[in-house]
């Protein structure tokens, strides 16, 4: 430490001083010397010394040196006028210390601060952004009203700043300034506004937290930014996370309805159905499914973007999350939680508390999401007592007919633990348990009063408090408990046991009458020495048995109010006086003394036994609040579900398209269209068919392989059979997003119709049967077509044809005649043929010796299997001797990979190549395959890594399929991100990146700058789905896969790939 210009802060463990000043300064602050008594003028010289010097180096030891003493908690603001001085110093590592120390003193040395505020202005226009930032951190620090333009001044040049540091600090100063100023509120909403709408990832949270201390009431400046927070939430840092995740809990119950408001609707209504007629029944119930609750897509992104963060290594966020599924996600969703929250159950006990107490709460109103985890509450011996009470709350919350009897085992154990509290709280649990489950009443009781004969007083006493409580809910049957426990009065000690016990005898002694006046006996004897709880229940048995038995106990009665009416305490006297005029009413008598019987025997309600946390739940979990059930400063009340849902279209944001013009042709079809005669029927039937979309596509798939076993047939019905993709594209259109659905109708119907064949839909009509198909022309679309006649024929969906020398590269797939085309711009649909393979080496030829291998994936499908990955491997021998059995040996593969070897080559002379196949099935995962070459005698040790665009092959589909597949894979299967496009924006460039790294096929579109393609993996048939947008500066990118690492990585590469420049 002393190397850094640090010391400690120990006094009889000082390092010698550089200057020889420094033991003499840390004597004044020392309480066993002297000097503390007198004031040191010369009190830490050598460090405004070596401030006031001319070298840096000895300016930046004697700034570590302050540091070091402002960490440790010293007092170092004597030093404020040799520091702000150097804020001007040129030496970046010294202005950063001067800034930290000013930012820590220049609330209590304002004088000297203000000063120096021409200097902090200056810096914020320093090109380092550091010294920018930290030059408006200090100025924010002046807690001085005078300054209040300047800071907003600050604030306002911050938040435009490029740095998205500065304008980071530019959010944490807005809180300061308006605790400083609260009217310059207005002026701060705006520049709040503006940093909402920051997309660095680095600035939503702390823009928030402002939002948060000045307007939180300001709703309407998240509508326009609440999309781009929740797909920004995965991004953000962790602290940033839980602010706008609670921030968004209160905007989603302002905003949606209630996911749980349906509950039970249908039973309730189902009597008035079964009134009326069948006919109107039938219409009655088709309405009611027709519907039903939806959730509000901006409702379902939130709960889809918050739940990867429940994997979080922050408690804080997971918290935040579990909250947020607690009060805003359907009951049937909000499970997820549970294993996280469990999670969190390890960490450290301040945790667990926090943790626990807000598990607590939900468990006492829905016990299934908890239940199965049922052992990751119990209580360990090492656990603290708040921690153990959390768990034991907990458990009986979880109590069901199901679980209790390995509840209650568990608190036998329990009871005996050598806490007393603990042991006491587990009694009133299995109390709790007794009057909840009515099945387990009468074990508990009997187990509670074999508990009474135990030797600890604590647990005596709590057991009879308990069983005083459940004997109020049958106490007809539990006559011996009531007689066992008057014989145990003398050795229980515990006043408030003596007390529960003078109170149960009081209360049913019709049902003990001999033994109640004994007990009564008893007490007086031993009045004075009670304590006052226990005399006032002395006094209750006494007035009861007077009414039920005045023969035997009025005199006795008399003696105790006579004892009492001198007692010490006055609220014994004043029972005292009350009760003998009201049952000792005496010669003038009392207008109350004939109701004496019905005011003190009345039959009084069941004590209810409930958690004590049962009512915090109208608190937003997670908050200070919460835990300590109080209403604390500046707690957001968690608002109530609105019945009817706001304006969904206030989150919707403008987004500026391009202008395109339309054709002579496009404007020409539009009229064509309009006087369709069955655009309504079939938009209508549309919807019969979307069931059976899955069932259509495996007919599809079949077809494509019988069309190209018969490509003279189907060339033959071309001219016949008219694709339907017209309305298909339509309904798709609709289900899409905004932006999607503007770009294709101002592209719509921009070319002329292709005509392809399509499988007969049954109880379907076309509009597009009364169409003409065009004469052929040399355009590309016709090229594109006429792909089918060069692949060969068979039930593979990928056609290869050779092209440059023995290499094997893809063409379009054979089974394009599902594909309806219509409408499609011809220029986007670019062949994959045009991307060149990569080649990889395999082998050098030094640790060959002399042998080398390079291998490349031909993109095809493979001889040996379908799933199986081909890849064509080059040989090639630089040595100047012949090489002979030249094969692969042994393989160390992955589980589930297999590897098909190529046949071994007897010799190759010296310079001879030769080009062979394998076929690796990767199991869809990116492990390495090892193995071994074998040349001769020599072993080699290989390995082939695919990447992962490699592990896929095409599938073609319509456009009204791709958007089916990828509604259907959405949220954890979704990976999407934003890059700068670095290459032209021609759909030519965009699909030669995509093709580049991915063996997929581009889906047909009629949406500009929109590209789309599809695979599958070759391994498990997985479908792989990816779209890109461009815009003007940047393409959005979308990745579809059920394999979350597969969706990832390809997302990544593709970003490089269209990135590059």
């Amino acid at each position: 430490m002393a190397g850094n210009g640090f010391q400690t802060s120990y006094a009889n463990d000082k390092p010698p001083s550089s200057t020889g000043s420094g033991e003499a300064a840390e004597m004044s602050t020392d309480p066993a010397s002297s000097s503390f008594f007198t004031s040191d003028f010369k009190r830490h010289e050598d460090l405004k010394a070596m401030l006031d010097s001319n070298k840096d180096t000895q300016k930046l030891e004697a700034m570590k040196r302050i540091i070091g003493m402002v960490a440790k908690g010293k007092d170092a603001s004597d030093l404020f006028p040799a520091v702000v001085k150097n804020v001007v110093s040129k030496n970046l590592e010294i202005k950063k210390l001067v800034y930290v120390y000013l930012t820590r003193y220049a609330e209590e040395q304002q004088d000297l601060a203000l000063l120096s505020i021409s200097t902090f202005q200056r810096a914020l226009r320093d090109p380092n952004q550091l010294i920018r930032a930290s030059a408006l951190r200090v100025l924010s620090s002046i807690r001085v009203s005078v300054i209040t333009p300047i800071m907003m001044l600050a604030i306002k040049e911050a938040v435009m700043d490029m740095s998205p540091y500065v304008r980071k600090t530019a959010a944490h100063a807005i809180p300061k300034l308006y605790s400083l100023d609260p009217e310059v509120k207005d002026q701060l909403i705006e520049v709040i506004e503006r940093l909402l709408g920051d997309k660095t990832t680095l600035v939503a949270g702390s823009a928030i937290q402002a939002f948060e201390e000045v307007c939180p009431e300001r709703i309407d400046l998240i509508h326009k930014n609440y999309r781009k927070l929740c797909n920004l939430l995965v991004d953000v840092e962790e602290w940033g996370q839980v602010v706008i995740i609670n921030m968004l809990t209160r905007y989603s119950r302002t905003q949606f309805i209630s996911p749980n408001q349906a509950d039970g609707q249908g039973d309730a209504d189902r009597p008035f159905y079964e009134d009326s007629d069948k006919e109107d029944e039938e219409e009655e119930v088709s309405e009611m499914k027709k519907t039903p609750y939806m959730m509000d897509h901006d409702h379902r992104l939130l709960l889809r973007q918050a739940k990867p963060l429940l994997n979080s290594r922050n408690a804080a966020v997971v918290m935040a999350v579990g909250q947020l599924y607690h009060h805003c996600a359907p009951k049937a969703e909000a499970n997820v939680m549970a294993k996280a929250l469990i999670r969190l159950l390890r960490s450290q006990k301040e945790i667990q508390y926090v943790v626990l107490s807000n598990v607590a709460t939900m468990t006492s109103r829905r016990k299934g999401m908890f239940e199965p985890h049922l052992k990751s509450f119990y209580i360990r011996s090492s656990d603290p007592l708040h921690i153990k009470l959390l768990k034991l709350e907990i458990l009986t919350n979880l109590a069901t007919e199901s679980n209790i009897s390995t509840i209650l085992r568990e608190f036998q154990t329990y009871v005996t633990s050598p806490d007393k509290d603990f042991a006491a709280a587990t009694i009133q649990a299995i109390g709790r348990c007794a009057s909840n489950i009515a099945e387990v009443t009468d074990t508990c009781l009997n187990g509670l009063v074999h508990l009474m004969s135990n030797r600890d007083e604590s647990v005596v006493a709590e057991s009879v408090v308990v069983i005083k409580k459940l004997l109020q809910m049958r106490p007809s049957e539990h006559k011996d408990i009531i007689v066992h426990m008057a014989k145990m009065v003398d050795k229980i000690t515990v006043p408030m046991a003596r007390a529960s016990i003078l109170w149960l005898i009081g209360e049913y002694s019709e049902r003990v009458p001999k033994i109640a006046p004994d007990v009564l006996r008893k007490m007086a004897k031993g009045f004075i020495n009670e304590e006052d709880i226990v005399k006032l229940q002395i006094l209750n048995l006494a007035a009861k048995l007077c009414i039920t038995n005045a023969k035997q106990c009025k005199l006795l009665c008399q003696y105790v109010f006579n004892l009492a009416k001198y007692d010490q305490n006055y609220d014994i006297r004043d029972r005292s006086r009350f009760l003998r005029q009201l049952i000792l009413p005496g010669e003038n008598g009392s207008a109350l003394a004939k109701y004496a019987k019905k005011i003190f025997l009345a039959t009084k309600p069941a004590p209810v036994l409930e958690s004590k946390f049962k009512d915090r739940d109208h608190y937003q979990l997670g908050t200070l609040s919460h835990l300590l059930n109080i209403k604390c400063h500046g707690y957001q009340e968690l608002p109530e579900w609105p019945e009817v849902a706001p304006d969904t279209s206030v989150r919707n944001v403008e987004v500026v398209m391009p202008y395109v013009a339309k054709t002579h042709h496009a404007q020409h079809k539009k009229k064509k269209e309009t006087k369709s005669f069955y655009s309504e029927s079939e938009s209508s039937q549309e919807e019969e068919t979307e069931d059976s979309s899955d069932e259509e596509e495996d007919e599809s798939s079949d077809e494509d392989s019988g069309s190209e076993e018969n490509s003279d047939d189907s060339e033959k019905d071309l001219s016949k059979k008219v694709s339907d993709s017209d309305d298909e594209s339509d309904s798709d259109d609709d289900e899409s997003d905004s932006e999607d659905s503007s770009e294709e109708d101002s592209s719509d119907d921009s070319v002329e119709k292709i005509v392809t064949p399509v499988k007969k839909q049954p109880k379907t009509k076309t509009k597009s049967a009364t169409t003409t198909t065009k004469p052929a022309t040399t355009s590309s679309a016709d090229l594109l077509l006429d792909l089918d006649d060069l692949g060969p024929s068979g039930g593979s969906s990928v056609a290869v044809t050779p092209a440059g020398g023995d290499m094997l590269t893809p063409t379009l797939a054979t089974g394009i005649s599902n594909i309806s085309i219509q409408d499609t711009p011809v220029a986007q649909i670019i062949p994959p043929s045009t991307v060149q393979p990569k080649s990889y080496e395999l082998l050098n030829r030094m640790t060959g010796n002399g042998l080398s291998i390079t291998y490349q994936f031909t993109r095809t499908v493979s001889v040996f299997s379908p799933k199986m990955v081909s890849i064509e491997l080059k040989l090639t021998n630089n040595s100047d001797d012949t090489l002979t059995n030249i094969k692969i040996g042994d393989k160390k593969l992955q589980s589930g990979m297999e590897i098909q070897e190529f046949p071994e080559i007897g010799s190759m002379t010296a310079g001879m190549s030769t080009s062979c196949l394998i076929g690796i099935n990767f199991n869809d995962t990116i492990q390495p395959a090892k193995f071994t070459i074998c040349a001769g005698d020599n072993k080699h040790s290989v390995s082939i890594t695919a990447p992962v665009g490699e592990l896929i092959q095409p599938y073609s589909m319509s456009h009204a399929d791709f958007n089916t597949q990828q509604g259907k894979l959405s949220g954890m299967n979704e990976n999407s991100g934003k890059t700068v496009i670095g290459v032209e924006k021609d759909a030519k460039s965009i699909c030669l990146c995509v093709h580049s790294v991915a063996n997929v096929i581009q889906v047909p579109g009629s949406a500009e700058n929109v590209y789309r393609f599809s695979g599958k993996t070759v391994g498990t048939g997985t479908m792989v789905l990816m779209s890109v947008v461009v815009t003007d500066d940047d393409a959005k990118i979308t990745v579809n896969c059920e394999k979350m690492v597969i969706g990832s990585m390809l997302l990544k590469d593709l970003k490089t790939s269209i990135a590059k420049s």
